[in-house]
């Protein structure tokens, strides 16, 4: 007989204390399919099957799940997910692994994060330029806007580390702005 949240009383039957797989993706809030992704991959050991060739998870593969989850969430790859898992199962110490994997996935964090915040720099100054070009440009006449866009510096350059303005707002003039010349086709009118 099943409880509400899909395992089996435990009344002397096969697969007592087992989970079918849309009871365990249920209460994981995944779906089946992707709990077989994790099997493939040995992120969650394979279960044993009943009689009738449905798996019957054990009622500690939640937790499994979870972890995963959890893991995922950090930034770790279902691949090294995977490694990491294989070797805690076979009773190793992947701890240190999961920490170096986890400082990786920061640093790179860090790295997005700085060739982000270049990019919303240069579009800043874009916008500044380009507002005082249109304020300049006579109502009808092409601004050509497009042809002066602000583009970020090079990552670890020392510009792009003081975000080329220092966090001061940016004047549009040649000695602080490196900007890239469009083909006059991309101009547009004012």
């Amino acid at each position: 007989m099943r409880t509400r949240d899909g395992a089996v009383e435990t009344m002397g039957q096969p697969g007592a204390g087992t989970l079918r797989s849309g009871a365990l993706a249920l209460l994981a809030g995944v779906s089946v399919d992707t709990l077989r992704h994790y099997e493939r991959i040995g992120a969650l050991p394979a279960p044993e099957r009943s009689a009738n060739g449905y798996r019957a998870y054990p009622a500690r593969a939640l937790e499994r799940v979870r972890l995963v989850r959890r893991a995922l969430s950090v930034g770790l790859t279902l691949a090294q997910l995977g490694r990491v898992l294989r070797e805690r199962d076979r009773n190793g110490s992947p701890c240190r692994m999961v920490r170096a994997l986890a400082g990786e996935r920061l640093a790179q964090i860090e790295r997005e994060l700085a060739e982000l915040t270049a990019r919303r720099n240069a579009l800043r100054r874009t916008l500044a330029g380009w507002d005082q070009r249109l304020a300049r440009t006579p109502r009808g006449l092409q601004a050509r806007l497009l042809d002066h866009v602000v583009t970020p510096a090079p990552a670890g350059t020392a510009a792009a580390a003081r975000g080329r303005d220092g966090g001061k707002r940016a004047q549009f003039s040649s000695t602080n702005l490196r900007v890239a010349r469009m083909p006059s086709a991309f101009s547009c009118r004012k």
